[in-house]
């Protein structure tokens, strides 16, 4: 392969399932390319004097490099390259809307590589052929950490602080550890295999996982400083955004999280009562990625018809001159669930719910247009179009507040945002005890390469802190 690749070579990603199959279950979306056709797609990386992508990228992940081995095959280095600033490339390469590739050279005015799937194929092919072993550090420092929250940004730092020789112990809520990546993404997106696979490596590495454990609750916030040297809370932004309109009241409006935690729980073979699409005229709130989350798992129920309402005006299909290159495209972006039915209608306001007995019925919306007024970024509605739409089913995913409340924060001396949205826990506490925030619970709600770019921080932050102290009192 030659370094004019990028010019003879089309773009190519694995293709989705056919829609007729993939409905039926809840296996993973794509056929997987063969890997001579993945290494063809990394040979049409330009290996950029000024490689946009690393600065794309929260974990700056060095990806000419690893472009550049698997091009000649070399997966098992590549493998390596990448999981040297990725704990959980598996993750990443299915869940991650991949910033880097917008930011991709080629992108400026052509088809941009194929990141993400070359990712995704490295971690796979390692795992495939049994390179990806657990490492348990050479030392213990005879220190401990407990890390709460078991979500992307708990479990990297959990890794991180194991791999420098501390005892970690991570506490979770929910029965089973993962956070949202075990009960918010759907099967379809990321089997759950794949982060059992992951958390057996972490069980072996020396990694502890106490379940069913609402710190500031079950476990005080005391009780974590009495038996570990320092806490790491990554507690994720769990509060939802509510709908604060007429009718809200109704059964059949739904949080999203509220029903796709309930769908994750079914389809793991769990016997519980969950909120169900099934027959249902269903109507999804919300554009964004749990929304379309929200559509997936509705068809997979059957449902009776599905529509999805999104306040904001449909987006160009492609770059807006006041939206460059390497911007964040601000353009349409579609999901595998739409292609696979419903209604996606934009520039719709929600104005109130309506019910019969008790239960809701009809949604009042009216069609709004973007305030262009002196530059203004607003939405205005639009005279005479408020009109009802017929649903027995709501679902509002229209994003996170933040925090879930808890005792936990006051137990440890923990600081919020004025809306308590956030911790603001400094990074240089070397008073009191070593308390540092990571993820969501820092970021607010953010993308899973930000999670764990910011469990990577965290745990260095942790670590130094605990160095410092160490060199006190020696």
């Amino acid at each position: 392969m030659g370094r004019r690749d990028f010019l003879e070579i089309p773009r190519r990603t694995s293709p989705y399932r056919t829609v007729a199959e993939r409905v039926r279950d809840h296996a993973e979306l794509i056929h997987p390319l063969p890997l001579a056709t993945v290494e063809a797609q990394a040979a049409r990386c330009m290996d950029c004097g000024v490689p946009f992508c690393h600065n794309a990228c929260a974990l700056g992940n060095l990806i000419p490099e690893w472009n550049g081995l698997a091009r000649s095959g070399e997966w098992r280095s590549a493998a390596e390259n990448l999981e040297s600033t990725n704990n959980f490339p598996e993750f990443t390469g299915r869940l991650c809307p991949a910033p880097c590739e917008p930011a991709c050279v080629l992108a400026i005015g052509g088809d941009a590589v194929t990141i993400k799937e070359i990712e995704r194929t490295a971690i796979d092919t390692a795992f495939a052929n049994g390179w990806i072993r657990p490492r348990p550090p050479a030392f213990r420092t005879g220190l401990t950490v407990a890390v709460v929250g078991s979500g992307p940004a708990g479990l990297a730092a959990a890794q991180q602080l194991n791999r420098s020789g501390h005892r970690v112990v991570v506490y979770e809520k929910a029965d089973l550890p993962g956070g949202l990546l075990r009960y918010g993404i759907p099967d379809f997106k990321m089997d759950k295999a794949v982060l059992d696979r992951r958390l057996d490596l972490l069980s072996a590495e020396g990694i502890t996982f106490e379940c069913d454990r609402d710190c500031g609750v079950d476990v005080s916030g005391q009780e974590l400083l009495e038996r570990h040297n320092a806490v790491v809370l990554a507690l994720g932004s769990e509060r939802a955004r509510e709908a604060e309109l007429p009718g809200r009241h109704l059964d059949g409006i739904h949080l999203a999280m509220e029903y796709l935690i309930g769908q994750n729980r079914r389809v793991a073979g769990q016997t519980v009562e969950v909120v169900s699409a099934r027959g249902r005229s269903v109507s999804i709130i919300g554009g964004g990625d749990t929304a379309a989350d929200c559509l997936g798992d509705s068809h997979r129920e059957e449902c009776a018809s599905v529509q999805q309402l999104v306040i904001y005006p449909e987006p160009p299909r492609t770059r807006t001159a006041s939206n460059p290159w390497p911007q964040w495209p601000l353009v349409l972006r579609s999901h595998a669930a739409h292609e696979e039915g419903g209604v996606r209608a934009f520039g719709i306001e929600v104005l109130g719910f309506e019910g019969e007995r008790g239960r809701v019925c009809g949604i009042t919306v009216v069609d709004v247009d973007r305030d262009g007024s002196a530059g203004g970024r607003g939405l205005v509605r639009r005279p005479g179009t408020e009109r009802r739409i017929d649903t027995d089913m709501v679902m509002l995913a229209i994003g996170f507040a933040g925090l879930r409340p808890s005792p936990l924060f006051e137990q440890l001396g923990v600081g919020l945002d004025e809306g308590d949205s956030r911790i603001t826990v400094g990074d240089d506490n070397r008073a009191g005890p070593v308390v540092v925030a990571a993820g969501d619970a820092v970021l607010g709600a953010a993308l899973v390469v930000d999670a764990i770019a910011s469990g990577r921080l965290a745990a260095a932050t942790c670590d130094v802190l605990l160095a410092q102290r160490a060199e006190v009192t020696a």
